[in-house]
């Protein structure tokens, strides 16, 4: 037995060896892999494949996502970029860019900072919006110094329409009835279930964010095109434009296919018939990030719907979650560690959960009494639940277009008796207490059930009104007129005092330094919390030579499942909290 354990041990010792070696290995082959940067390159990216606010921290996730490039490395490659003499200019298919309003605004604001450092931005794509909008992937096209289109592409430049569906005749039809309230009548997410059509509160403050949202855009392109805010709304009424009619109507600078594309790119950014073309992530790491070294400063994500637990990534449904254990635990790790001077709380969430939005809330809280300034930046939404955990923050950075508040509450249930009635099948059950059925669907709320429910809502609602009131130093009486559940743009948020400034990852890391009581100009270390795998943990997570076929068959097998996910969602299964925003589409 003894001789069995020593050879077990042995070849255990043997297995550990051989894996150091294979991760040094790796390291040197990576290492010698990541080559260097060539004088006249060309930095290139196609937003058609999407860009993430960061990478999942598990090993689905990492498997899966770890080669698209995140808001963050596209926004510090073009500050790298934009002063690195072998950088030539940039080059970009946008085409129909898959990605969040603020996303896009983040990366425009990134470009037009890129071309002010003397470096040209040529942009192309096949069509923007091919029989279909492409309000937003055009918007981002014109931060670029020339756009080009392929002859057979359109501009579906259409303007904006946010639309929502309404459940309840069919829950009437099928005999589901809902049984839900909320605070007040802004918060609009519960309206899918109650209503067959836009209330004049849900209309009004719908209307009001996408008539902020279109006026940035036709702002953003009437600049970039040398056109006026009027005419780039009368092209908004007359499109999609087809073909030659975008270049005739000076939407874009020229019509080429892909390779003529690329010989223009090459003699409009003075490269030569040498120039070298290099992805942004490669080119990330070959040159390194500008915010490597430095004053240490914590970098944490809260992305997702808010939930008790930890932080998880959904392949079937390609979301992640906000988990309250990690989020938390990422705040402490950074109070705990003497070198963070101060905490970047990047988030994009529409909320959910109260308890886990309160748990995160209260880490921010303490960061802050121990000494950490807190600065949020906020990416396409910080609704709810999502803007719950900003709140308590020295300052909050927002995008123009960022989904903004939501400060309120709704709760319910589904009565489900009718249905099954329907359907011939028949319930009992036997409880012990007054209040047991409170949470069945085949049960209505009794009245002391309901009472308890609507102190519940107010609960909820003076704790989150008193939170931003202390938060955002409002007078409480102000916090209750701009609340009601109400969302707002990023704009119109800063207007009535939920957000400090308007930018994206630079801004905020200007409030940050003067938060930490740093020069202007200091050079910071953007540290991610909680700490990412090492690389040696990594290894059991990359392949050898599958990964390419697994991954393919993979993403055609959730291409299958994702829809069926998307419109269980929609029905409201597996749906996770309260503190949600509303849950309309605007069309890109």
């Amino acid at each position: 037995m003894k001789k069995f354990f020593v050879t077990v041990l042995a070849i255990i010792g043997a297995l550990a060896v051989l894996l150091v070696l294979a991760g040094g290995a790796i390291g040197v082959i990576s290492m010698a892999g990541k080559g260097t940067v060539s004088d006249r390159t060309i930095l290139e990216i196609d937003f058609e494949k999407g860009i993430i606010e960061y990478v999942p921290d598990d090993p689905i996730g990492f498997f899966l996502k770890d080669k698209t490039p995140t808001v963050r490395d596209v926004v510090e490659a073009l500050e790298k970029g934009s002063t690195d003499s072998r950088v030539a200019g940039l080059l970009a298919r946008v085409g129909e860019a898959p990605m969040g309003l603020a996303d896009v605004q983040e990366i425009r604001d990134a470009v037009l900072a890129f071309r002010k450092a003397g470096k040209p931005a040529v942009a192309w794509g096949e069509t923007f919006g091919e029989f279909g909008p492409g309000n937003r992937s055009y918007y981002l096209a014109t931060a670029f110094e020339e756009i080009w289109l392929q002859p057979s592409g359109d501009v579906g430049l259409t303007g904006l329409m946010a639309e929502s569906p309404f459940l309840r005749g069919t829950f009437d039809k099928v005999g589901l009835v809902p049984r839900m309230d909320h605070r007040y009548e802004y918060k609009n997410a519960m309206n899918m279930y109650t209503e067959t059509k836009f209330t004049p509160a849900h209309r009004e403050a719908t209307g009001k964010v996408i008539d902020s949202i279109f006026q940035q855009m036709v702002k953003g392109i009437a600049d970039a095109r040398k056109l006026t805010p009027d005419v780039v709304k009368a092209r908004f009424d007359a499109g999609p434009y087809l073909g030659k009619e975008a270049l005739d109507a000076k939407l874009v600078d020229g019509m080429a296919y892909r390779d003529e594309v690329y010989e223009k790119a090459k003699a409009k950014l003075k490269a030569g018939p040498k120039a070298k073309f290099l992805s942004l992530p490669a080119y990330l790491d070959r040159a390194g990030r500008p915010n490597e070294k430095g004053t240490r400063i914590a970098l944490i994500y809260g992305v997702g719907g808010v939930h008790r637990g930890k932080s998880k990534y959904d392949p079937v449904q390609d979301s992640q979650s906000m988990g309250s254990d990690t989020v938390a635990g990422a705040f402490r790790s950074a109070i705990d560690d003497k070198d963070v001077k101060a905490i970047l709380f990047r988030v994009d969430s529409p909320g959910g959960s109260y308890v886990a939005s309160d748990t995160i809330w209260r880490e921010t809280v303490r960061a802050k009494a121990a000494g950490k300034p807190v600065v949020v930046s906020m990416g396409n939404v910080a609704g709810s639940g999502g803007y719950f955990v900003a709140m308590a923050a020295d300052k909050i950075v927002a995008q123009p277009g960022t989904i903004t508040g939501s400060i309120g509450v709704l709760g319910g249930k589904i009565l489900t008796s009718g249905l099954w009635e329907k359907l011939g099948l028949s319930w009992d059950e036997i409880h012990t207490s007054r209040n047991a059925t409170m949470f069945s669907g085949t049960h209505d709320y009794t009245p002391e059930e309901w009472a308890r429910f609507q102190a519940w809502l107010d609960r909820v609602y003076d704790d989150f009104t008193s939170k931003v009131a202390s938060g955002r130093r409002l007078p409480k009486e102000t916090v209750l007129q701009i609340a009601r559940g109400r969302i707002w743009s990023g704009e119109d948020a800063k207007a009535i005092g939920l957000v400090d400034e308007l930018g994206g990852f630079p801004a905020a890391l200007k409030l940050i330094r003067a938060a930490a009581k740093l020069p202007a100009d200091a050079r910071v270390e953007l540290k991610v919390f909680p700490a990412r795998k090492t690389p040696f943990e990594a290894i059991f997570n990359r392949d050898s030579g599958e990964r390419e076929a697994a991954v393919e068959l993979a993403t055609r097998t959730l291409d299958v499942v994702r829809p069926a996910a998307r419109a269980a969602r929609l029905l409201g299964v597996g749906a996770e909290g309260v503190l949600r925003m509303p849950g309309e589409e605007i069309a890109p």
